[in-house]
């Protein structure tokens, strides 16, 4: 009776274990997963946007995107805004 355990046996230890480490391993890659998505770095990734047929590469496209975003958010006038696009478009 002293050795009486209810079936487990040296399995149910080894099945034990591997759960454990299975368990903590998943605890930890959902900490990292959730500190990478709070600090931003998903963000940084952005897949480039298909060239239309007048555009001659990723380059000029995402600045002329940026200058879009800066006319967007009132950091510069109208009449630098196009100064700066015919500039963009000029020295493609």
């Amino acid at each position: 009776m002293m050795w009486y355990d209810g079936g487990w046996g040296w399995g149910g230890w080894f099945f034990m274990a591997m759960f454990m480490v299975l368990f903590w391993a998943l605890v930890i890659a959902a900490i990292v997963a959730l500190f990478r998505y709070c600090s931003g770095a998903h963000h940084d990734r952005q897949s480039p946007r298909p060239r239309s047929s007048g555009e001659q590469g990723w380059g000029s496209s995402r600045a002329e995107d940026l200058l879009a975003e800066r006319f967007a958010r009132g950091e510069i006038e109208e009449d630098e805004y196009k100064r700066r696009l015919a500039l963009l478009r000029e020295h493609r």
